[in-house]
């Protein structure tokens, strides 16, 4: 029998040289080597060493990973952000892919739930730290939960407004404003106030009017904002463009006791009965409340949640795409089976349809918990520096204990190397989950 040919002339069942092979890959494996395994080998070897470099910690670095209040709070986050985002976004995925499956726009929503990925983490980032701006003004998310919230609740109307020492009104209690003397029929009663702009003025307020002095014993007069554009008006005087304060409610108290109340008209002029006749007349304090200013998005209670919310926004688009990939493989005649032996829509998506999808929900699942175990861009910009202490993530705080002001590199490793295990069983779970489905 022949000898064989020389290991070094063998061929692969491709018919290329083994050696050429090997050349091809070296170097792809010089810069695997130079990118990822150094890397790791260095960061498991720093992690066992103090500030410095120069002393052997041993296992300090890691004890010091889970006593730190900040960086158990960055462990308790991470946690939650692999639990509730990929689970949120894929969920989302789901809904979007089956309920805009036979939509003649389907095509057209997917495209725009899937834009959002094409936007980096630091564009998304600035969007959303716009968007979760506390003034209403400004920030998306506040302009709508404000526009709702004034839809059932009436705003006050004069936030700011406040009567000048010169003025016949004093400060009364919880925010009220009453004059300083008991008022009687026949003196028409004077109500100036200041610190509300010309331009937050109630829409109909109309120049301010000298009210009449009341017939039958009532009470009269006039709640105006005492200020002239320009300058030149006088206090206590109705000047001639000075506006009324339309809607403010005045109240007759007497004994602590309101008798009888009104509310001024667009020229600022009110009416009250006899019966207020030696009350005090009071501004309540609902004149006056600060407006409602929405929620603080980005609070230490909500910043997790919001930015996880931002997050969604982008990957939801993802799933949804991978998921409708699925969706079309799935035979139809099985979905008609269960229709025609009585299921219902709801019975044939949760009986028939999941179970179906469940290999591409996994892949889905197990790609975006990958994901979010490095999450940092979108913490990092949007978590306002008061509350990102309570946003931190371990990727945020590997940064901060690395490049920070007081910096421990050792420590820094120390979170490198538990992000690496802590994402290595999810990747042997999805390596092991793709090798059973080749074999099928």
């Amino acid at each position: 029998m022949p000898p064989g040919p020389p290991a070094a002339r063998r061929k692969s069942v491709t018919g290329t040289s083994r050696v050429m092979a090997a050349g091809f890959l070296l170097p792809a494996l010089v810069l695997l080597g130079a990118l990822v395994v150094y890397p790791i080998g260095y960061s498991v070897h720093r992690s066992f060493f103090d500030k410095s470099g120069g002393g052997f910690a041993g296992f300090d670095n890691y004890a010091e990973i889970f006593t730190d209040s900040t960086i158990l709070t960055a462990v308790w986050n991470n946690a939650v952000w692999v639990v509730v985002a990929p689970a949120v976004a894929t969920a989302l995925g789901l809904i979007f892919a089956v309920l805009t499956e036979r939509v003649r726009w389907g095509t057209a929503f997917k495209l725009i739930v899937f834009m959002p990925m094409a936007i980096s983490m630091l564009a998304a980032g600035i969007i959303f730290r716009l968007v979760y701006e506390q003034d209403p003004e400004r920030g998306v998310a506040n302009a709508v939960w404000v526009g709702v919230h004034d839809t059932f609740a009436e705003s006050a109307a004069f936030p700011r407004a406040r009567p000048l020492p010169v003025h016949p009104l004093k400060a009364g209690e919880r925010g009220a404003f009453v004059t300083r003397e008991p008022v009687s029929a026949g003196t028409p009663v004077l109500l100036p106030l200041v610190g509300v702009a010309p331009a937050k003025m109630p829409s109909g307020a109309g120049p301010a009017r000298a009210a009449e002095p009341g017939g039958d014993g009532r009470i009269t007069g006039t709640a105006w904002l005492d200020f002239t554009r320009g300058g030149g008006g006088k206090p206590n005087v109705i000047d001639g463009e000075e506006l009324g304060l339309k809607g403010i409610k005045v109240e007759a108290v007497r004994d602590g006791k309101v008798v009888a109340s009104a509310r001024a008209g667009a020229d600022g002029r009110f009416s009250l009965p006899a019966s207020a006749g030696g009350a005090q007349l009071r501004l309540p304090a609902e004149n006056f409340r600060e407006p409602y200013n929405g929620v603080d998005w980005l609070g230490p209670s909500l910043v997790t949640p919001a930015i996880i919310g931002s997050y969604v926004w982008m990957w939801a688009g993802f799933a949804m795409v991978l998921i409708a990939a699925g969706l079309a493989s799935v035979p139809r005649e099985l979905l008609e089976a269960a229709r025609i032996d009585g299921a219902n829509e709801w019975q044939v998506f949760r009986r028939v349809t999941v179970p179906l999808l469940a290999p591409v929900l996994a892949v889905v699942l197990v790609t975006l918990m990958i994901n979010v175990l490095k999450i940092f861009d979108l913490v990092y910009i949007i978590a306002p520096g008061s509350a990102q202490d309570d946003a931190n993530v371990l990727a945020l705080q590997l940064y901060r204990s690395s490049f920070g002001t007081d910096s421990h590199l050792g420590v820094g490793s120390a979170i490198a190397v538990l992000l690496l295990l802590l994402v290595i069983p999810v990747m042997f779970l999805n390596i092991r989950r793709l090798r059973r489905e080749s074999r099928r």
